[in-house]
């Protein structure tokens, strides 16, 4: 699916929008003045190399006094620069194998690319030991014929708990770089289901507002102005169909910023169904029973990655997957019905 023919030249970063990254805040002594933005954030930040560093940079993810600026820009002393930082989870040769179901939708010796459930945590993190998808990748490929060419493979891309559908994991250290470049490149395709309240206005349309952490609450994110803590977000959306109190929509993420579909669809006026942070009670305050207990029975917000397009990594050959809706959202759609 295409919005448009921008499709392929998007800003997909390698910021999962559906993870809450690490932030840093550095104030640029004296010693410090003069030096690249680049070269100072490498030396800062733990296990950050300096091509990583210049990726995020790159894809707006440092802000200096509060701007925007390039890799090689020379600090002055008394600058604040400000990062949100993903940082990469453990390779899944770190990981404890555990038995647990996953749909594989494509494999081949460089990646694999898999349909994650809803109420599945992409990998451990604070409080989450184990029970993860890479708990479960890792006893997949252990189990692979030793040549599929596992080593040190890693989650290129994360969603969140609570959302479905697809992604891609590489299986060797050299796709997995090449597919990290991809997403800095902005070069990735990733479209999502959303069912939202209320019925959208316009059959189709964009969301170019700046997302920053919110000024309130630190864990969450919100629409910001540029040079206030806001960083560039575009998203595409367009009406699938539409019920009563709800609207179905396919949304292309043009950006990957923190929660950016979820943030931008609630700054519309229109939050996901399901979604406990940023829905502003609407499930709550559904006037029809059946549909509030159905709401709360979901147990999932009602978003879903359908569509994932990328070139692969070794052969530059373009792949594109597709994942249906789930049973639990068909279901949800047909009681609408």
């Amino acid at each position: 699916m295409t919005f448009n023919d921008e499709t392929f030249d998007g800003e997909a970063t390698g910021v999962e929008e559906d993870t809450v990254a690490s932030n840093f805040a550095f104030q640029v002594s004296e010693l410090d003045a003069g030096v690249r933005l680049d070269a100072f954030l490498a030396s800062r930040i733990a296990g950050a190399s300096r091509a990583r560093i210049k990726r995020f940079i790159q894809a707006g993810d440092v802000l200096v006094g509060n701007l925007i600026a390039k890799p090689a820009h020379k600090l002055r002393a008394g600058e604040i620069v400000e990062v949100e930082y993903a940082e990469a989870p453990p390779p899944l040769t770190d990981i404890t194998p555990e038995n647990i179901p996953i749909e594989i939708v494509y494999e081949d010796d460089d990646l694999a690319v898999v349909n994650k459930p809803a109420n599945l945590v992409v990998h451990p993190g604070a409080g989450v030991a184990s029970g993860t998808l890479a708990n479960a990748l890792a006893f997949h490929f252990q189990n692979l014929s030793p040549r599929s060419g596992l080593h040190r493979p890693g989650i290129v891309h994360r969603l969140d708990r609570n959302t479905s559908g697809l992604m891609v994991v590489a299986k060797t250290s050299a796709a997995h770089e090449k597919l990290a470049e991809e997403f800095a490149a902005r070069r990735v395709f990733k479209s999502y289901v959303a069912l939202v309240h209320g019925r959208v206005k316009e059959e189709a349309g964009r969301i170019d507002q700046p997302i920053g952490r919110d000024a309130r609450h630190r864990t969450r994110m919100a629409v910001r102005r540029e040079g206030n803590g806001g960083r560039h977000a575009l998203s595409l959306y367009r009406v699938r169909a539409r019920y009563n109190r709800f609207s179905l929509l396919d949304v292309e993420i043009k950006t990957g910023r923190t929660h950016q579909i979820r943030v931008h669809l609630a700054w519309l006026k229109h939050p996901v169904v399901g979604d406990e942070v940023y829905g502003a009670g609407r499930d709550g305050n559904l006037p029809d029973a059946n549909l509030r207990r159905a709401v709360a029975a979901l147990n999932r917000q009602f978003l879903h990655a359908e569509h994932l397009g990328f070139s692969h990594p070794r052969t530059n050959e373009q792949l594109a997957f597709t994942a249906p809706l789930p049973a639990e959202l068909i279901n949800f759609l047909q009681l609408l019905d």
